[in-house]
């Protein structure tokens, strides 16, 4: 029996680069879309680099999943061996490439309000800034997060 092939990257990496036949899965979506899978299928999880698989595969045995494995080297090591990579029509920026984006939009916006309208905007500056050291320190972005449920970064309905 194949095994079933789970990508569990974001949207905006999925669109960029994935497996024929990959079902996209993100990891923040696993669990409560894996209700309805068979728990003895065989499974295999992909990601970028093979961390967020393995999260997958953690959260999923403990859910009783038997036949789970993870794609060693991850999509990194697919595209490195050269092996075909199906790109989708619609292709948003990297999350990276839109948090930088927006952390410096806001941060020109808000120095240039403190300046001419009132110092109170330098305020946002400082927590777009606090947000930028938080996000680093921790690995956790809030804005990456929020920029995710935008809807340029989903799948388009019907494809």
């Amino acid at each position: 029996m194949m095994a079933i092939l789970i990508d569990v990257r974001e949207y905006p990496e999925f669109a960029n680069g994935h497996i024929h036949d990959a079902q996209l899965v993100p990891l923040g979506t696993i669990e409560q879309a894996s209700e309805a899978w068979d728990k003895s299928a065989p499974i295999m999880l992909v990601c970028k680099s093979g961390r967020r698989a393995e999260q997958a595969r953690k959260l999923l045995a403990a859910k009783g999943f038997e036949a789970l494995s993870v794609m060693p080297g991850g999509m990194d090591g697919w595209a490195a061996e050269g092996k075909p990579m199906v790109k989708a029509a619609h292709r948003p920026w990297a999350m990276e490439r839109q948090v930088r984006t927006v952390a410096g939009s806001l941060v020109v916006a808000t120095l240039a309000l403190g300046v001419t309208k009132s110092r109170y905007f330098l305020i946002a500056t400082g927590l777009v800034g606090a947000g930028l050291v938080f996000a680093g320190v921790s690995n956790t972005c809030m804005m990456a997060s929020a920029l995710a449920r935008m809807p340029w970064n989903r799948p388009a309905k019907g494809r």
